[in-house]
């Protein structure tokens, strides 16, 4: 159980299993290059990946410094969270890894648009049911994505976004990396986070950004 301020050491072993929790909105670029990276790794490391949800549309919800347009760009990110929730309550979380990457593929490489037969598009390619694609119109599940995000909010604080990653008792937000690290790049990363992540006391480390999202 998660005990705030309470840091459990996490040593740079490589040869028993890490367990990792991800925290990812399907929309958002940044949460998916983080997202890919956590897949490399654990292609060379023993990872166990979780995989939750989180919103953007929650996160920035009250907001009234945000012009209309971006509100109504977030009521349309709702739509894949609530798809996933449904998904996840139909067949339990290990769903959400496979839903992730078609989804995920589909909105940031493919260019595909935020819409019902995206969605069902992608529940058919992780065989799982395409009509739950009506799920994104609907607040049924608006409840269990709350939960699932505020789990994560209540993990590393209110001023953070997605992804949020927890390993060893510590959750952070991201890292936000572009484009994904990859083979040596990647597990050099991961043994970082390891170490910061052990580290009693850390809180921050950020810069800000200069380009946008790179997906090669």
């Amino acid at each position: 159980m998660f005990r705030p301020g309470y840091i459990e050491e996490v040593p740079l072993r490589h040869d028993t299993p890490t367990t990792v929790d991800f925290w990812f909105d399907p929309t958002c670029p940044w949460a998916w290059l983080t997202s890919r990276w956590v897949l490399e790794v654990a292609r060379q490391r023993p990872l166990e990946v979780g995989w939750h949800l989180m919103s953007l549309t929650v996160l920035n919800e009250g907001r009234t410094d945000l012009p209309e347009r971006w509100h109504r760009d977030l009521a349309v990110r709702l739509e894949p969270v609530r798809v996933c929730a449904a998904a996840e309550q139909k067949y339990g979380p290990e769903v959400l890894g496979r839903l992730y990457t078609e989804l995920g593929t589909r909105f940031h490489l493919e260019r595909a648009p935020k819409e019902r037969s995206t969605y069902a598009a992608a529940l058919s390619a992780a065989d799982l049911d395409p009509g739950l694609a009506e799920a994104a119109v609907c607040d049924t599940f608006d409840d269990a994505v709350r939960a699932s995000h505020h789990e994560a909010v209540a993990r590393v604080g209110p001023d953070v976004g997605t992804p949020v990653v927890a390993v060893g008792g510590v959750a952070f937000f991201g890292p936000v990396v572009s484009p994904t690290p990859r083979g040596e790049a990647a597990t050099r990363l991961w043994d970082g986070v390891l170490a910061v992540a052990a580290t009693d006391g850390f809180f921050e480390l950020k810069r800000t950004r200069t380009g946008k999202p790179v997906f090669t």
